[in-house]
């Protein structure tokens, strides 16, 4: 399987928004279980949020839920994530990828079907 390519990311201001996307070059999002995760410096890559391809549902860590949501396009085969409410502790480099469980117990889990994209950053700073 080929990796999911992100992009969307940048510098934006605590309090603002930025909306980041995974592509997926190959194969249709929307068989899969998509993932969301985020590396922030000196920091160890940690999964935040999912969403289920088979009930369409969304789980959301507690340090994001509120303020991120991911949706998918299935024209666009693509999965978004948009954020909100940004702040200094979301700044990382942002991954999307295939995930073999999605629930409100696994969402988190770094369980990929396939290999790592690139990521795109992200950087919360005034």
């Amino acid at each position: 399987q080929v990796p999911t390519v992100e992009s969307g990311g940048g510098l934006v201001q605590p309090g603002g928004s930025l909306r980041l996307s995974c592509a997926a070059p190959g194969f249709t999002l929307e068989h899969y279980n998509i993932g969301w995760f985020r590396q922030a410096p000196g920091k160890e890559r940690e999964g935040f949020s999912c969403l289920s391809h088979t009930v369409g549902r969304t789980y959301y860590a507690d340090s994001v839920k509120g303020r991120f949501t991911i949706s998918r396009d299935n024209v666009k085969n693509t999965v978004y994530l948009q954020m909100s409410s940004l702040k200094p502790e979301d700044t990382g480099v942002y991954f999307c990828a295939v995930k073999k469980s999605c629930s409100s117990g696994t969402y988190s889990l770094p369980d990929i079907g396939g290999p790592w994209g690139q990521g795109t950053q992200v950087t919360v700073s005034s």
